[in-house]
């Protein structure tokens, strides 16, 4: 073996060392004491006035799509489908149903609420549960917060199973049960070192990586304890069973506007083929001076 080739093992050795020393090495927990609640732990602040920014999807989130288009990413089954097509313009202004604004409360379920063309007042509803507020649909959720827990991947089914704990939820609702927690960022430094033999043959590579808490966050959502509804205004439908994960982040724009987006993940076995995956922005607003309450239609269920 020449030189060469023992100095790139010896590398690739090094980043396996290290790789090892990023799973071993986390963050220190905080001390131990009361845990601060939610609000005191906010990684970013989506209080305030918001306006729904439709810069992609228009003709799917703006009007009613046409009877039976499902174009765009919706990964409906024969269930679906079937469902769907059950879809009727007389109850939405008939011929004029694409534009006529007369939007079944399906549509403003959680599945499809935040890709609507809404205002929202986000507000903290106690300390560990923040409120958001549409204007159009008139819809109110609810986000439970689990008082100081770090999100991690592997926390998901925990946030999961603290949903399908304990008897207070009450029946399945158009917005659901959901539990959130803060998105804690970590910047990670590598501290590496260089040893051998006294004759400087057969370099060896190792190190540790120690993880850091880094500036901002954002915000994981797990939604559950729906009731059917609409991912859009033309029936594509979600069932009872669907689960559904979001995330939010904040950024400003080059003119100091504040924004925030949200990606959402709907997992239905009974009506999808796949994961729905959608993404939505929202400007800050000044005031409520443009919060416009506009409800949606009740259609009987069967």
């Amino acid at each position: 073996m020449n030189m060469r080739s023992l100095t790139c093992s010896a590398a690739l050795a090094g980043v396996l060392m290290i790789s090892q020393g990023a799973l071993a090495q986390r963050p220190a927990r905080a001390p131990a004491g009361p845990p601060p609640t939610a609000e005191k732990a906010a990684l970013i602040d989506l209080t305030g006035y918001w306006v729904a920014v439709v810069d992609q999807d228009w003709a799917w989130r703006m009007i009613t799509p046409p009877k039976g288009n499902f174009l765009g990413g919706v990964q409906l089954n024969p269930a679906g489908r079937r469902i769907a097509n059950e879809f009727d313009p007389a109850l939405y202004g008939g011929a004029d149903y694409q534009t006529s604004g007369i939007i079944d409360c399906r549509a403003y379920g959680a599945g499809g609420l935040m890709r609507m063309p809404t205002r929202l007042h986000i507000t903290w509803d106690n300390p560990n549960a923040l409120k958001i507020q549409t204007d159009w649909g008139e819809q109110t959720r609810l986000l439970h917060f689990i008082p100081n827990q770090p999100y991690e991947d592997a926390q998901l089914p925990l946030m999961i199973q603290a949903q399908a704990t304990g008897t207070n939820h009450g029946p399945p609702s158009p917005q659901g049960y959901s539990v959130a927690l803060w998105e804690q960022p970590y910047e990670f430094s590598v501290q590496a070192f260089r040893r051998g033999p006294a004759n400087g043959f057969g370099p060896f590579l190792g190190g540790a990586v120690q993880a850091n808490q880094a500036p901002g966050g954002a915000l994981a959502v797990v939604t559950t304890d729906l009731a059917p509804g609409w991912l859009r205004r033309n029936g594509a439908p979600y069932g009872a069973q669907a689960r559904m994960v979001e995330h939010y982040q904040t950024f400003q724009d080059p003119t100091g506007a504040n924004w925030f987006d949200v990606t959402t993940e709907i997992i239905d076995e009974e009506y999808l083929n796949g994961p729905d995956l959608t993404s939505a922005d929202f400007m800050q607003e000044p005031d409520g001076s443009k919060w416009a309450p506009h409800p949606c239609k009740q259609v009987a269920r069967e």
